[in-house]
Order: structure tokens, then sequence, then C-alpha cells
């Protein structure tokens, strides 16, 4: 049965033969992470060691979302899929659990009225006055934890927003991960997700996650530094897999999405907030999504760059 993968790690450490094989795995994972060239028997080495795995627990092990010693479970995850990592469409085995169904991830406008004033949904979503981001605002106000961790992350954010060398992205995403991870949903998804009729409450849900500091820099980096940069850290890189498993366009398919699952790719997306690959809308009068980054100067890896800005730019399953 699949296992957690600290769950699994502990089985696997208390065997012998497994243990030995693990250890192997591990230095294949840190020489892999720190750049180190292999030469052709330590590669055929590390690869038989995750094929002397077999039907370990380890091998078929995921981790959840919002478990407590996240960041362990994924680097167990990537220790045993080491040799998944050589490129961006080789990710393309989410390490998180999949969403059992949608229903959870469907928001009760009705419950969100009748928080707000107790009148009709219909005639509160529907207005053009209605501002639906500021509302999901009061209603996150409702929540201890919620007003909580969302003024953490604003504060942290807004501190020199605007300046590179004032703003400290890395705590604006740490900020960021903690608010979508720790609070429920039901809160998170509505501000982030919520229905505009007019520019005004598209710059309230555009301006969410405080872009000046956690999206934009002075300068347009390329795609392709983001994407290093992502490889290089086990958060950033699991919920790349999993906005690449569960986001996959498809053109063939009514929904544009190979998955065929809206809720998993928007929590997929949602789970890319707060990493080196922080995605955002790019205007207040629209939905589409992009990075912040350009694919100009990327010389013969141009069509590399296009493909991962191309994941967000005019993704149709997104």
């Amino acid at each position: 049965p699949r296992s957690d993968c600290i769950a699994a790690e502990q089985l696997c450490l208390s065997d012998a033969s497994c243990n030995g094989t693990y250890r192997i795995l591990e230095n294949c994972a840190l020489a892999k992470t720190r750049l180190l060239p292999l030469d052709h028997d330590s590669r055929v080495r590390c690869l038989n060691a995750e094929l002397d795995l077999g039907n370990s627990s380890l091998l078929h092990c995921k981790c959840h979302r919002r478990m407590k010693r996240q960041q362990h479970c994924l680097r167990v995850f990537w220790t045993v899929h080491s040799s998944m990592t050589d490129g961006y469409f080789n990710l393309e085995t989410s390490p998180y659990e999949s969403l059992a169904n949608e229903e959870h991830w469907k928001t009760d406008y009705n419950k969100l009225a009748a928080l707000l004033s107790g009148k009709d949904c219909s005639s509160q979503l529907a207005g053009d006055a209605t501002n639906a981001c500021l509302k999901a605002t009061h209603v996150c106000n409702l929540s201890k934890k919620c007003v909580r961790l969302r003024t953490d992350y604003a504060s942290i954010c807004t501190k020199g927003a605007g300046s590179e060398d004032a703003c400290d992205r890395r705590k604006c995403h740490r900020g960021l991960r903690n608010f979508f991870e720790k609070v429920p949903e039901d809160f998170t998804k509505r501000i982030l997700f919520c229905p505009c009729q007019d520019e005004l409450c598209g710059e309230r849900r555009r301006k969410t996650i405080v872009p000046d500091c956690s999206f934009q820099y002075n300068t347009k980096p390329n795609c392709l530094w983001l994407l290093d940069s992502c490889l290089e850290d086990h958060m950033c890189k699991s919920r790349l897999a999993d906005f690449q498993q569960n986001c996959q366009p498809a053109d063939t398919s009514p929904d544009g999405c190979s998955q065929h699952n809206h809720a998993a790719c928007l929590q997929a997306y949602m789970g890319m907030i707060g990493t080196p690959m922080t995605p955002n809308y790019i205007s207040n009068s629209s939905v589409e999504i992009s990075l912040w980054c350009t694919c100009e100067s990327s010389g013969n890896q141009k069509e590399k760059c296009d493909q991962i800005l191309g994941m967000f730019e005019g993704n149709k399953c997104l």
C-alpha cells in the first residue's frame, strides 16, 4: 500500500539491504543537487540502485500538501526519483497525493453570501458594483487564522515593495506559502480566484500576492534562470511537478486538460505561489496568468524557454 515517504524511509532504514541501496541513492541525489558531474559507472550505480528498490514502498510513496515535515518527505521522494530531474519535461510524476474528488474544491457561494449579509448569492455576485475580491477579504476576516496569516505575509511583502534592495523576497515567499498551506482552502481560493466585473476588483485580485515583492523584479530574468532556481529547491521542484502533471494542456480535449480535473490544476497553481516560479495575473482586466520572465537571449534553448513560459501563458487547462 502507498504510504507517505517519511514512513517508507523508516521502514527502509530498518532493513539492511534497503538501507544500503537508499544510502547510494542519497549520494546520487546529493551529487545532482550540487551539480557534481557523475562518471558513467556512477550513473549506472545510481540507476541500478533505483531499480533495486523494486516494489519497495519507498518507490511508490507520496507526500501530503499540508503534512508536517513536508520538506523531509519531499527530500525522500526526490532521493528515490533523482533520475527524473534532468529537465522540466521529465517532471511528470507529482510527489503529492492526488485530489480524491473535486467536491471540497467547489466554492459554496451560498455560504459566502450568507456569511456576508444573508442575501441571495446571485444578487451578491452578479451586480457590476459588487467587488467580489473585497467580499472575499471580508470573509477571511471572519477567521482568526486567515486574517492573522494574511496580515503576516502582507506586512512582510509590502515592506520595501518595489525595491529589490529592501524587499525580502525569500521571507515574502515563505509568508505566502504559510498562508496558502495553513489557511483552509475555503478562504484562500476565494481570495485568489474571486470573480471580477471591473478593473478595481481585478486590481485587488492581481495584488493578492503583493506582486511588487513576490512576483516582479526590476528587470525580467530569463525563464530558464527561474527554472534553474526552482529545480535547486525540493519544494519548488515538487510544486512544479504537481503543476505540470495537473495543468498539462491538451488541445484535443474538450476541457483543455489532459487530466480532465480543473480543481487539481487550480490547487497546483496555488502551490506555485511562494516559490521562485511564482505566477500571477498579468493585468487588472484579465484572468490570464504568466511568470515574470522573458525568453529573450535564450540562444539555442529558446524552444525550451518558450515551453516553460507557455505552461502558464495561454494554457487552456489553467
